[in-house]
């Protein structure tokens, strides 16, 4: 499946080597290889929003709308609509109740996706945002083993060579490129200014808001102790920054998040009395989970939340998703809009006021 098309700094397409190393194993296996092309579907659905979330001051992460739009949305109906499949297999970290092979599979039952066994692998973050009834015709092969053994098995079935691959991490687009530098070619810059947010004295100038994200360092000339950025104004154009890496203002415990995505069975705010949900909660899929309470963010509307945590975490960022989990489930996702301290002592007044009116 090619949703790129592009060179790398060799001038090489940046997808040729994983499409040579799909030939290899299927000649290995003595497997049918197709090809489909879903560049101009992935420019439209996935880069081009992208773009505008970073003009509008946010920070997209475009491997949750890839699934949710290309792998498992138009590539879904591709195989089980025009190819005639039952079901699709991906390599993700990822498990459903019906096993990794459908063997459990029961037309009357609700799909549920589960963690799985390398819980440092765990994919279930980016599957996050896709339908859940794509997940019924959907093979997870790796959800019971460790990363170290799915090497094991590649290498006792003559595929020793892939385990030597690098493993894919950032953006699939980006690749080894300066974000910076690559998204200057997209994003006109923006001179602007780095505002203190405690003195709100100005101590530097930017080129542009779309090239930086909530919690990332500035290197700024004539100060000592670094300063991170804090919260973005795209009126203003004025990046606010905290000095120190642990400023009370890079700490969040409320957040405000749209579109939410339910993946378990029944949606837990299905009635306008429902009552607050607890779940765990995380927005990169490295970190640990916190535990949280979902409110709904008015009695008649069923997909704007307001997330609590029950600890506070550093640099939450609007348009990155928040993710929800029971011990063993994933439950689904919201997209983050804001992103609360408690130190801002009118917004937090403003949500209390909403909460009790929920």
């Amino acid at each position: 499946m090619k949703n790129w098309d592009e060179f790398d700094e060799m001038g090489r397409c940046s997808g040729e080597q994983d499409l040579l190393d799909a030939e290899y194993t299927c000649n290995k296996l003595g497997i049918e290889l197709r090809q489909v092309n879903y560049v101009k579907e992935y420019w439209n659905s996935v880069f081009t929003n992208f773009l505008e979330d970073y003009e509008r001051g946010l920070t997209p992460n475009p491997d949750i709308l890839c699934n949710k739009h290309i792998k498992f949305d138009l590539f879904h109906k591709h195989a089980l609509e025009r190819l005639g499949y039952d079901a699709i297999a991906t390599g993700h970290y990822a498990k459903t109740n019906f096993g990794p092979f459908l063997e459990n599979y029961e037309e009357s039952e609700d799909v549920h996706l589960l963690i799985p066994k390398d819980t440092f692998k765990d994919q279930t973050f980016f599957l996050s945002g896709i339908r859940r009834e794509t997940l019924r015709r959907t093979m997870f092969p790796l959800g019971n083993y460790l990363k170290s053994e799915v090497k094991e098995i590649a290498k006792n079935c003559g595929l020793e060579r892939l385990t030597q691959k690098r493993e894919s991490t950032g953006i699939c687009f980006v690749g080894n490129r300066d974000f910076k530098e690559f998204i200057k070619e997209y994003i006109a810059s923006k001179p602007g200014d780095f505002v203190d947010i405690d003195s709100n004295m100005v101590v530097g100038h930017h080129e542009g808001i779309h090239q930086w994200t909530v919690g990332q360092r500035c290197r700024l000339k004539s100060f000592r102790k670094p300063y991170y950025v804090a919260q973005k104004d795209v009126t203003t154009n004025t990046i606010y920054v905290a000095y120190g890496h642990e400023h009370p203002s890079l700490y969040s415990n409320q957040i405000f998040a749209t579109n939410i995505n339910w993946l378990c069975s029944e949606n837990p705010f299905v009635k306008s009395n429902s009552p607050p949900l607890r779940c765990r909660f995380r927005f990169q899929h490295t970190k640990p989970l916190v535990d949280c309470t979902i409110y709904r963010k008015s009695p008649n509307n069923k997909t704007d939340v307001i997330v609590m945590l029950d600890k506070p975490l550093r640099a939450v960022t609007p348009g990155q998703y928040a993710v929800f989990y029971s011990d063993t489930e994933c439950l689904g996702s919201s997209r983050i809009v804001e992103a609360i301290n408690n130190s801002d002592h009118k917004r937090v007044e403003n949500l209390k006021n909403i909460l009790e009116n929920s």
